[in-house]
């Protein structure tokens, strides 16, 4: 049998390489984004089967947040966290992008909720109460 050439060890499939790499959970989640299109590889939108490779640079959108991200290795199997961080170098632009989303986030008010659903019993007097004005 003749032996698989030294590239393939060096690459692994996007999906796999999410999930190792602890941005989702599990690779069916992975798949999910990035049939979604919420994953570019190289500022292209990719399928789950390709292949990824240290240099390839990747942008990872999960609302509201994006992650712009170096890969810098690939990983078998999924490590603790700590292992995971060590596969990718995030850039400098998406780390303070970030950081000032949070604290926008964090600084706005909750505010009046549009997803309530029907008005229930004292919303329908108001809106009768307010309609009936003469």
């Amino acid at each position: 049998m003749a032996k698989q050439p030294e590239a393939e060890d060096n690459s692994q499939r996007l999906d796999k390489w999410l999930w190792a790499a602890r941005f989702y959970k599990t690779r069916g989640l992975a798949v999910e984004a990035i049939n979604g299109g919420k994953v570019h590889l190289n500022n292209h939108r990719a399928k789950p089967s390709r292949t990824v490779k240290a240099d390839d640079v990747l942008t990872i959108s999960k609302p509201p947040y994006e992650h712009v991200i170096t890969v810098l290795g690939v990983a078998k199997q999924r490590r603790p966290a700590s292992e995971a961080q060590l596969l990718y170098l995030e850039s400098d632009e998406s780390l303070a992008k970030r950081e000032k989303l949070k604290l926008e986030l964090k600084d706005q008010p909750l505010g009046f909720r549009h997803d309530k659903g029907r008005p229930n019993k004292r919303d329908r007097r108001h809106i009768i109460k307010f309609t009936r004005k003469e």
